[in-house]
């Protein structure tokens, strides 16, 4: 489940690119049995496959028990949950929150092909068309959820970007450290590692960003991975990042 400085952290990063705040709305617990192992335990009816209730939407997610049996693709039962029992947060969208497209698309290319040995198609219902794109608007995946609690933050101007053998890097120059983690992350010169042959957040050479990405403490590397935010250089934004991460500091030393 979302530990306390998880949550926080989500919600700061739905804020600061740009989510307008809205009147709360009612979350309810998640009750669909195989939707509780998922890193949220709060969601809203209907959900985005219009159920009115959590008993219509488990009735109607059990139909996937078998294909989920096939072990078809690891993110198959987070994109069905994020569909039938979706993560609530009143606090900045009153509608909850769709998966990312990627997520959709990942779980049709790896499952598809057991449904056709059963002439069966991916469902319609389902379709990875209108889901939203990570850096175009707000949407879950798995590695944002679950790596976002110790996410750093950088102000930094990039210097290039770089492909060798299909592997995507962003060099940049350190400004600031406005959040650190467990990486150590010097005022110098770094790379941010893409995990895919996108370039996605997009970041232009000689631009000054503020990049809020993720970390492999095993390899020592900053990522720029799905989920991860970078947006044009602002000091009031920067100023935000410091003073919510002092006050989220204070608050983790009083547990």
């Amino acid at each position: 489940m979302f530990s306390y400085q998880m949550y926080i952290s989500f919600l700061v990063l739905l804020c600061l690119v740009g989510i307008p705040r809205a009147a709360a709305a009612p979350c309810e617990p998640v009750r669909i049995p195989m939707c509780k192992s998922m890193p949220w335990n709060m969601t809203k009816m209907p959900n985005h496959l219009h159920h009115s209730t959590q008993a219509n939407a488990m009735l109607a997610i059990e139909q996937f028990e078998g294909l989920l049996g096939t072990r078809c693709s690891p993110v198959l039962l987070f994109y069905l949950c994020a569909m039938y029992g979706p993560i609530c947060t009143p606090e900045f969208q009153q509608e909850p929150i769709k998966p990312c497209k990627s997520v959709c698309e990942r779980a049709k290319s790896g499952c598809e092909p057991v449904m056709k040995q059963y002439n069966h198609t991916w469902p319609e219902s389902l379709a990875c068309d209108e889901l939203p794109v990570y850096d175009r608007g707000v949407c879950i995946a798995p590695e944002a959820i679950v790596q976002v609690q110790e996410a750093p933050v950088i102000r930094a101007k990039v210097k290039e970007i770089r492909s060798r053998n299909h592997d995507l890097s962003a060099i940049v120059e350190v400004k600031d450290i406005l959040k650190s983690s467990l990486v150590n992350i010097p005022r110098d010169t770094v790379t941010l590692y893409y995990n895919s042959g996108c370039p996605c957040p997009p970041l232009t050479p000689s631009e000054e960003y503020m990049i809020m990405g993720y970390e492999s403490e095993e390899q020592s590397r900053l990522l720029l991975i799905e989920g991860s935010i970078a947006q044009k250089w602002k000091d009031r934004i920067g100023r935000r990042v410091k003073v919510w991460d002092r006050t989220n500091g204070m608050r983790g030393s009083r547990r």
